[in-house]
């Protein structure tokens, strides 16, 4: 990996681009909240909202700012007079100032032509950094842009005093090859740091988001289970988990913490974790199938890439079409019944037809009912 050696910083945006998801609207306390949770898994930067919105959004930002969280904080706006105006009131440490950098939204969007964006970059980064913010040229649409001018566009924003550049797949459209290499070009040409900024339209916002790094980039964005428009950006979760085990890369954020994290931006959002979500879905550790529910038992790493307990959770067995007559046996077990092998490919039939017909795993109660009406068509005593 090119850039082992270089620490990975995720900046979440859970509380900015997560919150433009349509119909999610966090309160101020669950903002606050976020913030925290974020903040004491050890996240080291957060974009924390969009002052142009309006005094309550400002007031918001402030009180964040106000409890003096161990994360940098950004605050994110477009590169204009208006929104300029609106971040000069946060106290924050970083702004975002994005502008369209591809042809289709400079000429359909902005009614404007390349001149004028790198014109703008000239005029507003240096007036923003006037104001003591660290900036952050985001370079809207950047997937789509034309490679020779989004080195101009780099390289203007380097000249202008820019910390930072990030590269924003706005619509989710490139793969992880198109990604390494346009990352890569840009990082051999730049010398500010470089940010991955990954939506999830095409289901390859955490593969590109690694690409990214691999090439080069030296911040991330994520949310928090995958939150943001149309379908998401990359989850905290799964970049985190990815950089541990696929590349060894640590940063240094608690990953224990992440179910309780992703449950209160679950409930805040109003948008359920899936239960196949990788890394926090409820049914990832867990296991019904025969064969695997043998391995486990013998070693957890037959079936497991890694321990549950690296993000504070814990593998469970459950019964269903899938299992075999060992895993009947042990759930009996757990409820003090012990069975004979004849029992348990008895009661694997009933569990099977359970499975079929109700579309879920059998509770305690519906084993001690086909333990009892098994005993009954048998004649054995219960």
């Amino acid at each position: 990996m090119e850039s082992t050696d270089s620490m990975i910083t995720v900046n979440d945006t859970t509380l900015r681009d997560g919150e433009q998801t349509a119909g999610v609207a966090f309160s101020a306390e669950e903002k606050i909240a976020i913030a925290e949770a974020l903040a004491q898994a050890g996240v080291p930067e957060m974009e924390i909202g969009i002052p142009v919105m309006g005094p309550s959004e400002i007031e918001l930002i402030q009180a964040i700012a106000g409890l003096h969280l161990p994360s940098r904080l950004m605050a994110w706006g477009r590169m204009c007079e208006v929104d300029l105006h609106a971040l000069s009131s946060c106290h924050v440490d970083m702004v975002n100032l994005s502008i369209p950098v591809s042809d289709i939204q400079i000429q359909h969007k902005l009614g404007r032509d390349r001149d004028w964006v790198l014109a703008q970059i000239r005029a507003f980064v240096p007036r923003a950094l006037d104001m003591g913010f660290d900036v952050c040229v985001g370079g809207e649409d950047a997937s789509r842009a034309e490679d020779d001018f989004l080195l101009r566009v780099v390289e203007t924003a380097q000249q202008s005093g820019a910390q930072r550049f990030r590269f924003a797949d706005t619509l989710g459209l490139l793969d992880p090859f198109m990604t390494y290499h346009r990352i890569g070009r840009l990082h051999q040409a730049m010398d500010i740091e470089l940010e991955m900024h990954a939506h999830n339209d095409l289901g390859l916002a955490t593969a590109n988001t690694l690409a990214a790094i691999r090439a080069g980039a030296s911040h991330v964005n994520t949310t928090v289970n995958g939150l943001g428009e149309r379908a998401g950006n990359a989850p905290l979760e799964e970049v985190v988990m990815a950089l541990r085990h696929l590349y060894g890369v640590e940063c240094a954020i608690d990953t224990q913490q992440f179910p309780q994290i992703s449950n209160r931006v679950a409930m805040a959002s109003g948008r359920p974790v899936p239960v196949n979500k990788s890394i926090v879905g409820e049914g990832v550790f867990t296991h019904e199938a025969g064969i695997h529910v043998d391995g486990l038992m013998k070693n957890p790493r037959n079936y497991e890439g890694f321990s549950p307990s690296e993000v504070g959770r814990e593998h469970r067995t459950v019964l269903g079409k899938h299992s075999g007559s060992h895993s009947v046996m042990n759930a009996y077990a757990r409820i003090g019944l012990t069975l004979t092998d004849l029992e348990a490919h008895s009661l694997l039939s009933m569990i099977r037809i359970h499975a079929v017909l109700t579309k879920r795993i059998p509770s305690t109660d519906d084993l001690k009912r086909f333990y009892l009406e098994h005993a009954a068509c048998t004649g054995t005593p219960s």
